[in-house]
C-alpha cells in the first residue's frame, strides 16, 4: 500500500465523521475528534467536502448491522476513502472486519471499538496532515457532538456479564473501569465549559470498579474509592458547584444501588434509575443469564420508592425470548403495571449472530415476537401515560434544549424524569405566552398543564 504524501503549506485536511449507535460509542467518537483536532484536523459535514470519511459502526442488532453497512456504502460512493471503527469491525462471531470487507472491499482500514490509537495510524497512512507550527488548541473538556449545554461522561469499558441474548463482550470485551481521578477531571472540565447535565454511562454502571476490586484512587488529592457510590456521590458534590445534573444510564439492579438511592433523595443526583431488566419471570432471567435476583425486583423499586418517592424508573425489556410461554409473558405483562415502570421501551427478540440464545430451544415465531411487543407497549404505554397525569398542576425544573424564537412553536426542555433523545419532553408554551426569556441550556420553572402522548405541557415562569 502506498503512504500518502502530504504537501508542504498545503491547507489543513477535512475528515468527514459519522457516529453510529449507542452514548459509548458516541464518546469513542468524540475522543478519536478531539485528537484529530489535537492534530490540526478539519472536519467536514458532508463526504464530498472531506479529505477521508471515519465511520463509526453498531453491530448490537442485524437492524444496527444493515445502518452501519449503508452508511459505509453512502461514504464510498461519495468520498471514496473510508475508515471503518466501532463494533462492527470487532463481531468476530461473524467475521465482523471481513463482513465489511466482503460487503466493501475498497475500505481503507477496520478496527473494533475504543481504537482511537488504530483509527489515529489509519488516518496518519492515508491523510498525513500538513506541518503547522501554530496548530489550535483543542478545548479543554475535548471535541463534542452533544448540544453544548449537555455530554456524556463514560466511566468503564467493557463487561463481565455473559448474557445469552448479547455479543458486546466479544465486541468491547471484559469490563475496565477507568481511575476515578480521570472520571471527575473530565467531569470538571465538562462542567467547567458550560454543560448543566451529566449523563453517566457504561455497559455497566453498577459494577463499576469490580474489576479493581474498588481500589483507593485520588482526586484533588485525596483519597477516594473507584465504586460507584463514592463515584456518584463526588459527581453529585461537584456538579452542585455548577448548578447542574447527574443522571445514570445502565444501571443493573445489584443490591448495593440501594445505597445509591439515599443521595438522589439528598439532590446530588438525579432522581431518576436507567436498569435493563429485561424481562420479570425467573425462568426467562435465568435463559438470558441476567444478573442480579431478579425474582425481587418488585421488592427493590418498591424499596427504592419508599426511599425516594420522586424517583424515576425506565427500562427496557424483551418480548419473544426463545422458550418464552404464554404464561411467563403475561408474567412480564403483570410485572409492568404491578412495578409502575414510568418509561418502558421493548424490542422484539432478534437474533444476533454469535449469541448463544441462538442454540435456545423453542424459538417463537417472528409473528408472535411482533404482537407481543405491540401487546407489552400497549400496556406500558398506558402506565406511563396514568404516571405523567399524575403530573398535571405540579411544578418542575426543565433544562432547556429548544428555545421559542420568532416563529409560532415554542421552546422545548426536559424535567428530571427525561433523558435526552431517549423519554419525553416538556413543550413550553409559545412566546406569545410566555412572560419571561428562555435560553437554551439554563433551567427554568415550570408549572406542568397537560399531558400529551408521551410528553408534558408547561407554562414557564
Amino acid at each position: 500500500m502506498t503512504e500518502t504524501v502530504a504537501t508542504p503549506g498545503a491547507a489543513a485536511p477535512k475528515v468527514g465523521f459519522v457516529s453510529l449507535g449507542c452514548p459509548k460509542a458516541l464518546t469513542d467518537s468524540e475522543l478519536i475528534l478531539t485528537q484529530l483536532s489535537a492534530e490540526g484536523y478539519q472536519t467536514s459535514k458532508t463526504f464530498a467536502g472531506a479529505d477521508l470519511v471515519i465511520v463509526n459502526t453498531c453491530g448490537f442488532i442485524d437492524d444496527a448491522v444493515r445502518e452501519s453497512l449503508d452508511t459505509i456504502g453512502e461514504a464510498l460512493a461519495e468520498n471514496g476513502k473510508v475508515i471503518v471503527t466501532g463494533c462492527l469491525g470487532a463481531r468476530e462471531a461473524d467475521g465482523g472486519g471481513n463482513m465489511v470487507r466482503q460487503m466493501h472491499p475498497s475500505v481503507l482500514a477496520v478496527t473494533g471499538p475504543h481504537a482511537t490509537h488504530e483509527v489515529m495510524e489509519a488516518v496518519h497512512l492515508h491523510l498525513p496532515k500538513p506541518h503547522d507550527p501554530f496548530v489550535d488548541l483543542v478545548p479543554a473538556q475535548g471535541i463534542k457532538l452533544t448540544p453544548r449545554h449537555y455530554a456524556y461522561l463514560k466511566i468503564s469499558e467493557g463487561c463481565n456479564h455473559r448474557c445469552t441474548f448479547c455479543i458486546i463482550p466479544s465486541m468491547r470485551g471484559d469490563l475496565v473501569s477507568r481511575p476515578i481521578g480521570d472520571v471527575l477531571t473530565e467531569a470538571r472540565k465538562l462542567f467547567e465549559a458550560g454543560v448543566k447535565e451529566l449523563l453517566v454511562v457504561s455497559q455497566d454502571t453498577s459494577a463499576y470498579g469490580v474489576d479493581v476490586q474498588y481500589r483507593t484512587g485520588f482526586w484533588d488529592g485525596k483519597p477516594v474509592k473507584t465504586r460507584m457510590f463514592d463515584l456518584v456521590r463526588s459527581l453529585g458534590e461537584l456538579a452542585k458547584g455548577f448548578g447542574a445534573w447527574v443522571r445514570l444510564h445502565y444501571v443493573y439492579p445489584y443490591p448495593h444501588v440501594d445505597d445509591i438511592v439515599p443521595l438522589m433523595a439528598e439532590g446530588l443526583c438525579l432522581p431518576y434509575l436507567d436498569v435493563p431488566l429485561q424481562h420479570s419471570h425467573p425462568d426467562v432471567l435465568k435463559r438470558m443469564k441476567r444478573p442480579a435476583s431478579g425474582e425481587r425486583n418488585l421488592e427493590r423499586i418498591a424499596r427504592w420508592r419508599e426511599l425516594c418517592p420522586e424517583i424515576v424508573v425506565r427500562s427496557t425489556f424483551i418480548a419473544g425470548f426463545p422458550g418464552e410461554t404464554e404464561a411467563e409473558f403475561q408474567h412480564l405483562l403483570d410485572f409492568v403495571q404491578e412495578a409502575r415502570i414510568d418509561r418502558a421501551g421493548c424490542f422484539a427478540y432478534s437474533p444476533v449472530n454469535g449469541a448463544a440464545a441462538n442454540a435456545l430451544a423453542d424459538p417463537v415465531p417472528d409473528a408472535l415476537r411482533e404482537e407481543r411487543r405491540a401487546r407489552f407497549m400497549a400496556v406500558a404505554e398506558g402506565v406511563s401515560a396514568d404516571k405523567l397525569r399524575e403530573r398535571v398542576g405540579a411544578t418542575m425544573q426543565v433544562l432547556v434544549d429548544s428555545a421559542p424564537g420568532m416563529g409560532k412553536k415554542g421552546g422545548v426542555g426536559r424535567s428530571y424524569a427525561d433523558a435526552p433523545e431517549i423519554d419525553g419532553v416538556v413543550r413550553l408554551l409559545p412566546p406569545e405566552k410566555i412572560s419571561k426569556t428562555l435560553k437554551v441550556g439554563e433551567f427554568t420553572k415550570a408549572r406542568i398543564v397537560a399531558a400529551e402522548g408521551h410528553d408534558l405541557l408547561a407554562v414557564p415562569f
